[in-house]
């Protein structure tokens, strides 16, 4: 059994005055033969999970479990793991085979059993061919795999993999993502998936958990972690392009932004759910160019995406985009505008805190 705990994980580095704690109390779940992403910005904290979860960083308080067993104390030998890293990790010595055998022929593996398991993961990774070449003469992708292989065949209870597709090329990322679903869908493994791009998280997961500043901001689904961001801060990274967060304040169906003779007043398809300060989010594929009335824009840029584009201007001083289909005419640049947002697709947050209010 692979399912793995964190309960209440923290991690700080130095003591008294200079005490930097980086991780604070992450309380997480996950299930035997789940395939969990840390996704976040760079320096929330995402790898130093990872790593204590492997055993790399000791924890400063909290229990990890893996399959029910509580490792705190234990080595990363000891914790039955496997990870794989961005930079592969290779012997540049050995053939792709013995990069791949070397954990097991350590751990004493019988010779047959060390042959079959090899062979099996370089059919699953379709690298058979390459079994007797060295990893200089592989390209990115294809060292990639064989980092996956040499994980694979430690038949672990988990596997851990920090940012390995950080290296490849756009192309070559999508086509090692579908290879990594279909590496988990066969093996049925715990993973637990650590990256900063934002669609690798939405494509490969099937739980995110969302990290800021070492704090848990949500952990759920992609459509979950989509369509109810928890926080202003997953609704703005969460989204390509993210969602558009208006500051202002709410009265009713009336929603103010901005201050002084830069302030726009909205008046709002649905009411907001309190009075008083609030940000107001809104994805740009929620909102639609409505020919009279509405909110205002003007357009400062147009960026044609092949089958949408992305119209960019400002309320109220703050940046907004409107997604469109490429087939409808594009307003042109100083173009003034009005918009029409879905009354189904506005989302709230209190605007101290961050957090969501109402459903």
């Amino acid at each position: 059994m692979g399912a793995i705990s964190l309960r209440k994980v923290e991690k700080t580095y130095g003591f008294g005055p200079f005490a930097n704690k980086v991780i604070h109390g992450v309380d997480a779940e996950v299930a035997d033969g789940e395939f969990i992403v840390i996704v976040g910005p760079s320096g929330c904290g995402k790898s130093t999970l990872l790593r204590m979860v492997a055993g790399l960083e000791e924890i400063t308080a909290g229990e990890i479990a893996i399959g029910g067993r509580v490792v705190n104390q234990l080595e990363p030998s000891e914790r039955d793991i496997a990870m794989v890293f961005q930079n592969y990790a290779l012997y540049p010595h050995m053939t792709v085979y013995d990069n791949m055998a070397y954990g097991l022929k350590i751990a004493r593996v019988p010779k047959a059993e060390i042959e079959e398991r090899v062979q099996k993961a370089a059919r699953i990774l379709e690298i058979g061919p390459f079994l007797q070449r060295r990893p200089r003469e592989l390209s990115g992708g294809q060292r990639q795999r064989v980092a996956m292989g040499r994980a694979i065949v430690r038949q672990p209870s988990a596997f851990l993999f920090d940012e390995p597709l950080s290296n490849l090329d756009a192309k070559l990322r999508a086509q090692t993502r579908l290879e990594i679903q279909k590496l988990h869908r066969e093996l049925g493994v715990t993973s637990l998936f650590v990256t900063h791009d934002q669609v690798e998280a939405m494509t490969l997961a099937q739980r995110m958990i969302v990290m800021n500043a070492g704090r848990m901001e949500q952990f759920g689904t992609p459509e979950q972690v989509y369509s109810q961001p928890a926080s202003a801060f997953v609704a703005g990274f969460i989204g390509s392009p993210p969602m558009n967060l208006l500051t202002g304040q709410a009265d009713g169906s009336r929603f103010t932004v901005g201050q002084g003779a830069a302030a726009v007043k909205l008046n709002l398809p649905s009411a907001a759910p309190r009075a008083g300060a609030m940000v107001l989010g809104v994805r740009p594929e929620h909102i639609e160019i409505h020919p009279a009335g509405g909110w205002p824009i003007t357009v400062e840029s147009i960026e044609m995406l092949g089958a949408e584009r992305l119209v960019h201007g400002r309320i109220g001083g703050a940046l907004f985009t409107v997604r469109i289909d490429a087939m409808l005419p594009p307003p042109v640049i100083g173009q003034a505008v009005w918009l029409a947002a879905s009354p189904d697709h506005l989302h709230w947050f209190d605007a101290v805190t961050g957090q969501r209010v109402g459903g």
